[in-house]
């Protein structure tokens, strides 16, 4: 794909995904499309294997973003990365269509592995605010991960993933994530486990009261077989 095609691709990305924006030309200012248009360059670079430039640029971009992608990671079409301040994507990660991060996104390895050792994140994933995604394995097409995860193990295809660490709490989610951009509205399983404990505590105090008026009746009846 050339440059001019590439800038036109991303300027259509960050305006279809952020609501405040008003003209193209806000567009330009946005670390997320700095950082891709230096991104898709020093990439083109990385596999000629021109690593020493390749490098230079994306350092560059960091500087100027605080996003750091290494030039060797392979992002597909359609992506954004919303803020953008401290996303930090390793050289073996790949990204399908239509991702979509917010600030602070670590798609990282563990340190115990060598060759691939980052995330595969499948198309029409959204990764919300601070994630933490180490290791390399999947995250499978239309997932959720919400605010704050760590993630060190594979997620099926449209699954919404919560919690350190993260554990899948709702499957089969038909709405791809990037037409709702929701980070928010995700299932709190501690919330949940709250509410059942809850109720099953109501249900034993009221077992209990009726067992003991069930005992004070018992009581009366031999009280009074007694008399």
């Amino acid at each position: 794909m050339g440059l001019i095609k590439s800038i036109k691709n991303e300027i259509a990305v960050v305006k279809e995904r952020d609501p405040a924006i008003h003209s193209s030309m806000e567009v330009f200012l946005y670390p997320s499309f700095r950082v891709m248009i230096s991104y898709r360059i020093a990439h083109k670079l990385y596999m000629k294997k021109h690593y020493f430039l390749a490098r230079w640029i994306s350092q560059r971009a960091v500087r100027k973003t605080g996003i750091e992608i290494h030039p060797g990671a392979v992002i597909g079409e359609g992506f954004f990365i919303d803020h953008g301040n401290g996303v930090v994507i390793g050289e073996t990660a790949e990204i399908g269509n239509n991702v979509t991060l917010y600030q602070g996104v670590t798609l990282g390895g563990t340190g115990k592995e060598s060759g691939k050792r980052h995330p595969t994140v499948c198309d029409n994933v959204m990764i919300s605010a601070g994630a933490k995604v180490l290791g390399s394995f999947t995250i499978g097409e239309g997932s959720k991960i919400g605010a704050g995860s760590v993630v060190l193990e594979a997620v099926p295809p449209h699954s919404t993933v919560v919690g350190v660490p993260g554990h899948v709490v709702n499957r089969k989610n038909s709405v791809m994530p990037r037409e709702t951009l929701d980070q928010t509205d995700l299932p709190d399983p501690v919330q949940e486990d709250i509410m059942t404990l809850k109720k099953e505590n109501s249900e034993l105090t009221t077992r209990l009261l009726n067992l003991e008026d069930e005992m004070r009746s018992l009581k009366r009846s031999v009280d009074a077989g007694q008399k």
